[in-house]
């Protein structure tokens, strides 16, 4: 049996301000944008070279998933970018206004920041110990 995880669904208010900031802020790729209706696209970003697990953009349709917008997890961080240069990473996201909510930290796995995204979602941005 062979099974992988392709997308993660990251809800967000608006398909064309979550481009902009992924793909212009954290210098993500758009994989596809497909319109499927008049209020429905499929949209897949990814980080440069790794397109193994793209996030699937999906616009709240509801008061219910308009609520999770920035918060699916409860304020615990969300998603776990990793990079080959922290720091290279690191100073060109706070030059693009990149909110770190936890600064730089050597950890036994790693150097490691938390940032939010747009909507106020948390992320660790890892440069994990061994490349």
């Amino acid at each position: 049996m062979k099974q992988k995880i392709a997308h993660i669904a990251l809800v967000v208010d608006d398909y064309d301000e979550a481009i902009k900031f992924y793909t212009e802020k954290l210098n993500f790729i758009l994989v596809e944008d497909t319109v499927l209706s008049e209020t429905k696209r499929w949209v897949l970003i990814a980080p440069k070279g790794s397109t193994a697990c793209c996030l699937l953009l999906a616009k709240a349709a509801n008061e219910e998933q308009k609520s999770r917008v920035g918060n699916q997890t409860g304020g615990r961080v969300f998603l776990f970018l990793h990079t080959d240069d922290f720091w290279r990473d690191y100073h060109n996201m706070v030059e693009s206004n990149i909110n770190f909510v936890r600064i730089p930290k050597e950890e036994e796995y790693g150097t490691v920041a938390v940032f939010e995204d747009l909507y106020g979602n948390l992320w660790d941005l890892i440069e994990p110990k061994g490349g």
